[in-house]
């Protein structure tokens, strides 16, 4: 039998660190990341034998469980009839239907290959749409890797975002704007610099890319307001919450209705997938229709769509996303209980199917806020809870998933990890 140390080391010589997206290789935990076999339902084996409680759920996809049998049997029957087709296929317009049914603003629908892909599309939609051409993004909230995105707050509220990588030209950089989440004020300011040039503010309606940070009461109302008072297109990011933490996602939750939406990880139920949806009247600007290019030769994918059809056909079961929220908030409770019993500065919050931890006293409201936990203590307790078998993600500003096929009992050894992990680290 190999091992994850022997693994990593042959990695590394063929990939770039070892890894295919950066924060697989560990570094924001240290130690050997864990190559992994397989999964089924609720857990994760690596190629030494190890099973683990999965609370990382492939970043997001996996909310009816690894290998359910209903999606695995339609991505098998879809295989039988092609891989890839590079043609229109009734699934792309079934899976929209869907869609659109369960978000109002939703008209018409782009699936793309990546919700990195559908980012950069709506914004590109967006400045189309208007004319302009800055964008206004959050420090901490995080919509993939397009150029435009990769960008950092400044020296202040009222200035430029400057690259957060290197290869993104300060020129491209100065049409991005940072506001702060939860700071209404920040984004006001950003307006009254640049009245007519903001394209469009996207937004992670309920951040998970600084871990679970829910936005105040009043927040996305008042984006709503200032968009529509100044012509600025409103886009909510919810390739991650879309679908988990309420099946008509979070502006389902707040009941703020943005211009447009993008999509991913539960609409492919595993496999690689995004989207864009909206109002017809901004929609019909991307070509074939309109001046907005934007094409992908494996959008619409048959073996994604029928894997995004499943999912949804599971988690839309009456009574079936609530029964998995409430178990995923008796999960949270126990682990502040548990940090209540050993006197460490540790929290948890959860919405629907989609969970956030902290080494705060206290759930953050900004991302100044999570940089000031306890990174070290959260390694060691990370490092803790993987030799206990529960897998979360290795990264203190990511949040954690829940699925249908965590039980009971996961929940109860997740939490009896949890009280031994934090003692530990007290």
């Amino acid at each position: 039998m190999t091992s994850n140390a022997a693994e990593f080391e042959r990695a590394q010589r063929v990939l770039v660190g070892g890894v295919n997206s950066a924060v697989r290789a560990f570094r924001a935990v240290g130690g050997t990341p864990r190559f992994i076999d397989r999964a089924e339902g609720a857990y994760l084996w690596d190629v030494e034998g190890r099973r683990y409680i999965d609370y990382l759920g492939s970043w997001g996809p996996m909310i009816a469980g690894h290998s359910h049998p209903s999606v695995v049997a339609a991505v098998q029957r879809a295989a039988t009839r092609g891989l890839s087709y590079g043609a229109p296929n009734v699934m792309e317009t079934e899976l929209a239907e869907r869609i659109c049914t369960l978000f109002p603003h939703v008209e018409k629908v782009r699936f793309t290959s990546s919700g990195t892909e559908a980012a950069m599309s709506a914004i590109r939609l967006a400045r189309g749409y208007t004319g302009r051409s800055k964008i206004l993004k959050f420090e901490g909230c995080y919509h993939g890797t397009a150029d435009s995105l990769l960008v950092k707050a400044g020296s202040g509220a009222l200035a430029f975002g400057t690259p957060s990588s290197a290869g993104v030209p300060a020129d491209l950089a100065r049409h991005t704007l940072v506001a702060q989440f939860n700071d209404l004020d920040s984004v006001r300011a950003l307006f009254a610099q640049h009245p007519e040039d903001i394209a469009c503010v996207m937004v992670e309606p309920i951040a998970g890319n600084m871990n679970l940070i829910e936005p105040v009461p009043g927040f996305h109302e008042g984006l709503r307001e200032l968009c529509t008072r100044h012509g600025a297109l409103l886009i909510f990011d919810e390739v991650m919450t879309g679908f988990r933490v309420a099946l008509g996602g979070a502006q389902a939750v707040l009941g703020v209705r943005p211009d447009l939406s993008a999509f991913g990880k539960v609409i492919g139920g595993g496999m690689p997938v995004g989207a864009i949806g909206g109002p017809a009247a901004v929609m019909d600007l991307m070509a074939p229709l309109g001046p907005v290019y934007q094409a992908g030769t494996l959008s619409g994918n048959p073996l994604a769509m029928a894997a995004g059809l499943a999912t949804l056909d599971i988690i839309a079961q009456p009574g079936w996303f609530d029964a998995v929220s409430k178990r995923c908030a008796r999960l949270v409770a126990g682990l502040n209980e548990a940090a209540r019993a050993t006197g460490v500065a540790f929290c948890a919050r959860s919405r629907g199917a989609m969970a956030g931890c902290f080494m705060l006293a206290s759930p953050p409201a900004s991302f100044a806020d999570v940089q000031a936990q306890d990174v070290e203590r959260f390694k060691r307790f990370y490092h803790r809870m993987l030799d206990e078998g529960v897998y979360l993600p290795p990264s203190p500003v990511e949040a954690f998933f829940f699925s249908g096929a965590h039980t009971d009992a996961d929940v109860d050894a997740t939490l009896v990890a949890a009280r031994r992990s934090l003692a530990a680290v007290a």
